[in-house]
């Protein structure tokens, strides 16, 4: 809240907030995550097998004393270094995923070998 001076934790949907990156004194990461905007049908498992983290992980990094969710909720979802894949769905396009994963088209483009934004439903991407 203080990052994004807000003045209550009230959010809306579609708002933008800035993410600090956590890193200890020797600079290296000791906490990243990513922001993911709650979606109609999305639930906990869902999102977790797409980021390849647990339920139970995304509940306690987020104080999550439940697993519903409300269209429009923001949550913070722990990455760490390692791969993560990403499966195409419906609607998909290369800039909303990359937003969502806070990368670029480029870096998704270059790590698939890709030469075109076209993208197929079920289709795997390293990102």
């Amino acid at each position: 809240m203080r990052y994004n001076n807000l003045a209550s934790t009230l959010l809306s949907i579609g708002q933008q907030l800035k993410i600090p990156s956590k890193t200890s004194d020797n600079k290296k990461p000791t906490e990243n995550y990513i922001e993911y905007i709650v979606k109609r049908g999305d639930n906990l498992y869902a999102i977790g097998r797409q980021y390849g983290v647990s339920q139970e992980e995304i509940m306690r990094f987020n104080n999550l004393t439940s697993n519903l969710l409300s269209i429009g909720q923001v949550l913070r979802i722990p990455v760490t270094n390692s791969v993560v894949t990403y499966t195409v769905k419906s609607g998909d396009n290369l800039y909303a995923i990359a937003r969502d994963f806070n990368t670029t088209v480029d870096s998704i483009k270059q790590k698939n070998s890709l030469t075109s934004n076209l993208l197929s439903v079920g289709q795997k991407l390293i990102i």
